[in-house]
């Protein structure tokens, strides 16, 4: 996309990716407001203050960045989703329930190999051993990123966060563009939840079917997907 001419962030939330990992109880406890905060204060420090185009993808960081767009319309100018839950008849990947369990998600959150399990098991494909080297780095730094990743799960409430994003990206409320870039491969979230999120503002939604590529497009396809981003915006 930088290539193409856009200046791109691409920042991962509180807690994840290489961000910052915050102990919960001091300070953070990774609800949905605090994640909104978090950005409002990047967008700060990076002194952005027009309006952008935002692009997101996935379960809780997903599903917060929607939230975060229903609050701060003004703020965006396109909004490309890839394959994010959309509506109250999205699956929620069992890994969300076990780690509400007690004990067992401890157990759970600290495995190393979690993230790259994760998105393979959404995927048509295994991860080069070079990109899953990535995703598991920071579980093997430090047990932060996994107890990061506990508190975000057990504080979601994906029914609230879904009927929220449903009700507030239909017809009656949104009128900006929003392109659904959807790997139609996702063992997660099939084509049908993006089918039903476009019928209810069909004036504004596009959707892009890619081919070949699972729950995370932008790694099993990149190439596709910064051809429908750019076509797009």
């Amino acid at each position: 996309m930088a290539d193409a001419g856009y200046h791109c962030y691409a920042p991962d939330w509180i807690g994840f990716g290489f961000s910052e990992m915050p102990q919960p109880g001091y300070g953070f406890d990774f609800k949905e407001d605090e994640f909104h905060k978090a950005f409002d204060d990047l967008l700060g420090t990076l002194n952005i203050t027009e309006p952008f185009f935002l692009v997101v993808q996935g379960f809780l960081v997903g599903s917060y960045g929607l939230t975060w767009a229903l609050n701060n319309s003004s703020k965006v100018l396109k909004l490309a989703i890839l394959n994010s839950p959309l509506t109250v008849s999205s699956p929620v990947p069992g890994l969300f329930q076990q780690l509400k369990w007690p004990l067992f998600g401890e157990f759970t959150c600290q495995n190393a190999v979690l993230a790259e399990r994760f998105i393979e098991a959404g995927s048509a494909y295994m991860l080069k051993l070079e990109k899953a080297d990535v995703y598991r780095l920071p579980y093997l730094s430090s047990g932060a990123p996994g107890f990061a990743l506990l508190e975000a799960a057990r504080k979601i409430d994906f029914q609230d966060v879904l009927s929220r994003i449903s009700a507030g990206f239909s017809s009656n409320s949104w009128e900006k563009p929003i392109l659904l870039a959807w790997g139609i491969s996702d063992k997660y979230l099939p084509l049908s939840i993006a089918e039903e999120f476009k019928k209810a503002n069909p004036s504004v939604v596009k959707l892009e079917a890619i081919e070949g590529a699972g729950h995370m497009p932008q790694e099993d396809w990149p190439e596709k997907v910064v051809k429908a981003l750019i076509y797009f915006l």
